[in-house]
């Protein structure tokens, strides 16, 4: 039996705008994905969510990626979670920079 990590995330057609505005509706969600554009592919154990428990932190990303806003592989024993912002971008031009940069201000 494999013990390879496999995580689901929806396919480039298959995103929903619903889906991801919902995913990017709340403050903590927000913040992943700003600090994932700002800085690139990160652990998801990185400093920058240490104010936010680990349960919690797993449920957010979860819905980050079930609702096609991030994918996460594994590596050995950590997860590394990226923004889909090429299929986000390519899906709905725009929204991601409007979003974003509304958080920002």
């Amino acid at each position: 039996m494999s013990s390879v990590k496999r995580f689901f995330f929806p396919d480039p057609s298959e995103i929903a705008l619903t889906g991801v505005l919902y995913a990017l509706s709340d403050l903590t969600r927000l913040r992943i994905a700003a600090l994932l554009d700002e800085g690139g592919e990160q652990c998801c154990s990185v400093d920058w969510l240490a104010d936010v428990p680990k349960s919690t932190l797993a449920h957010h990303f979860k819905v980050l990626r079930e609702n096609g806003v991030i994918t996460t592989r594994a590596v050995g024993t950590y997860s590394v979670n990226s923004l889909r912002r090429d299929d986000l971008d390519a899906r709905f031009p725009g929204l991601l920079d409007s979003v974003l940069h509304a958080a920002r201000e």
